[in-house]
């Protein structure tokens, strides 16, 4: 564990979270424990500032519709802020990675909340500036198994430098990243989210899990 810990300190990305909420908190804290440099930008700027005090290691605030200090910008809210907040953006995300974590769920948690086959994060593609790459990812993956597990992070994008990217940030908050290929493979991760959701309430019966992959030989 040590080592890998050594090994991460050497893998630093520039991480800007919009929002404020549970996973910007609980991969914010990862992001700072693994090296990685970190921004808050939130609506309420009190709520990111209390948030970039809480995770520590040097993290700042951002304001709303500036241009992210992040080579990196991960959406760090529910589905349905996502594209909205991507627009107001603009022309600021020019030339940035955006990460889009959310999980679209409908009313009872056993779809999703669009019925065309497409993702939020294919639909952040739409309203983001030409030169912004989006990717997919870490929507499998439950908030408190990323706050005490190690599992693996599915993610998905069309350009393959912004994914190279995502990978090492990945790596550097000790997790493994498994590529499932291109954007529109962000639907079907939307629909693994709604997977895991099944599991809990039925076959595994609680939270503390991940879907994961397991190598055979032979």
């Amino acid at each position: 564990m040590a080592a890998r810990r050594r090994k991460r300190a050497h893998l630093i990305s520039s991480i800007s979270f919009i929002g404020t909420g549970n996973m910007a908190r609980t991969i914010g804290a990862r992001a700072v424990a693994g090296g990685n440099t970190v921004e808050i930008i939130g609506r309420d700027e009190s709520k990111a500032a209390d948030l970039a005090q809480a995770l520590g290691g040097g993290t700042t605030t951002g304001k709303w519709g500036d241009v992210p200090a992040g080579d990196i910008v991960i959406a760090a809210l529910l589905y349905d802020a996502v594209v909205p907040a991507i627009a107001q953006f603009g022309d600021a995300l020019a030339g940035k990675v955006i990460v889009e974590i959310s999980n679209p769920f409908n009313a009872t948690f056993d779809g999703l909340a669009h019925s065309e086959e497409t993702s939020i994060a294919q639909e952040v593609a739409k309203v983001a500036p030409a030169s912004v790459s989006v990717v997919k990812a870490f929507n499998t993956i439950f908030r408190q198994v990323l706050e005490k597990g190690w599992p693996n992070v599915f993610f998905a994008g069309d350009n393959a430098q912004a994914k190279a990217a995502v990978a090492e940030f990945i790596k550097s908050i000790g997790l493994r990243p498994l590529d499932v290929g291109g954007l529109k493979m962000a639907h079907w991760l939307e629909g693994a989210g709604v997977v895991t959701v099944g599991l809990a309430s039925n076959g595994v019966g609680h939270f503390d899990f991940a879907l994961g992959v397991d190598e055979f030989s032979g």
